[in-house]
C-alpha cells in the first residue's frame, strides 16, 4: 500500500484547480447552448437540421445532437419532420422578457412611416451582445426590393448599417475592445478590416447615420440610425435598404434626415415609457 500525504497548501491548490476547471467547463457548455439556441431561432420559422446547427455553431455533429436533444427535453426546442424549431419554453420566457425589452409596438409606427415616406424597406434591429438581430420589417412601395434583411437575421456589429450605427455610438473603450477581437474581415472581406471600418465609423459619428454601400450583397445599400435607451446607450437601430440607384448622394442626405428624425422620436418615446 502506498500512502500519499499532501500538504494543506497542495490540497487547497488542487481544490482551486478543480474549481477553475469546473467553472471553465460550465462556461463552455453555456456558450454552446446559447449558440445552438441562437442558430435555431435565427432560422425560424423554418426547421433546422442537426447538421445545419453543427455547421452554424462550429460544433461536431454528435455534440450538436446531444445539446439539441437535451434542450428539447427541457422544452426549449421542439422537433418536426424536417428538424429543430424553437420550443414552448422559449415562448414563455420571451413573453416575460418582452415587458422590459420589447419596443416593437412603440417602434412599429416609425418603421411603417419610414417605409411609406421613402418607398424603401424599413427595419428595426436590436443589439444582442456583439450582434444585431432584425425585429421588424416593413416593405416600401418601390417595386424593386432588397432581401438582405429579414426578421430574425443576425449580423455582427459593424456589418449591416444598423450594427454600424450602434457600434459608432458605443463608449470609446467598449467599441475599441470589440474591434480588437472582432476580426470581421475574416468572414466579411477586406472592406471590414480595422482601417476601413474605422473610416465608416468616423463618418457615421459625423453625420449621425450609417451607410453600408453594398458590402453585404453587391448593389444592395443600407442606411441606419441608432436608437438610445434610458441610459443614453445605443441599443436599437432603424434602417432602410434598397438598390444602389436609390441611394445616390443627394437622396442619402434626405434618407439620413428621415432616419435621424424617427430615431430621435423613438428614443424620446422610450425615455418616457411608464415605469422608466
Amino acid at each position: 500500500m502506498v500512502l500519499i500525504v499532501e500538504s494543506e497548501s497542495q490540497v487547497v491548490h488542487n481544490v482551486d484547480m478543480d474549481a477553475a476547471l469546473e467553472s471553465r467547463s460550465g462556461t463552455q457548455v453555456v456558450a454552446r447552448v446559447g449558440a445552438v439556441l441562437r442558430a435555431v431561432s435565427a432560422h425560424a420559422p423554418e426547421s433546422m437540421s442537426t447538421t445545419a446547427v453543427a455547421e452554424a455553431t462550429g460544433l461536431t455533429r454528435p455534440t450538436a445532437h446531444r445539446l439539441l436533444t437535451a434542450l428539447a427535453a427541457e422544452g426549449f426546442l421542439d422537433r418536426d419532420r424536417a428538424g429543430w424549431v424553437p420550443g414552448p419554453e422559449l415562448f414563455l420566457m420571451g413573453t416575460i422578457a418582452a415587458e422590459r425589452y420589447d419596443i416593437a409596438e412603440l417602434a412599429r409606427e416609425h418603421v411603417r412611416e419610414l417605409a411609406r415616406l421613402t418607398g424603401e424597406s424599413a427595419f428595426l434591429s436590436a443589439r444582442r451582445g456583439d450582434e444585431t438581430v432584425c425585429l421588424l420589417r416593413e416593405e416600401g412601395s418601390f417595386p424593386i426590393r432588397s432581401f438582405v434583411l429579414h426578421e430574425g437575421i443576425r449580423f455582427p456589429l459593424g456589418v449591416a448599417s444598423a450594427g454600424l450605427a450602434i457600434l459608432a455610438f458605443l463608449p470609446d473603450a467598449e467599441r475599441e475592445n470589440y474591434l480588437s477581437r472582432a476580426r470581421l474581415e475574416t468572414n466579411w472581406g477586406d472592406e471590414h478590416s480595422g482601417t476601413a471600418l474605422a473610416d465608416r465609423l468616423e463618418r457615421t459619428r459625423a453625420t449621425g447615420y450609417a451607410v453600408n454601400p453594398g458590402l453585404i450583397v453587391e448593389g444592395s445599400w443600407g442606411m441606419g440610425a441608432a436608437v438610445f435607451d434610458e441610459r443614453g446607450r445605443p441599443a436599437w437601430a432603424l434602417s432602410l435598404t434598397g438598390i444602389e440607384s436609390r441611394f445616390r448622394d443627394d437622396r442619402r442626405r434626405e434618407l439620413g434626415r428621415a432616419l435621424l428624425q424617427h430615431a430621435h422620436a423613438l428614443t424620446q418615446s422610450l425615455a418616457h415609457r411608464p415605469g422608466r
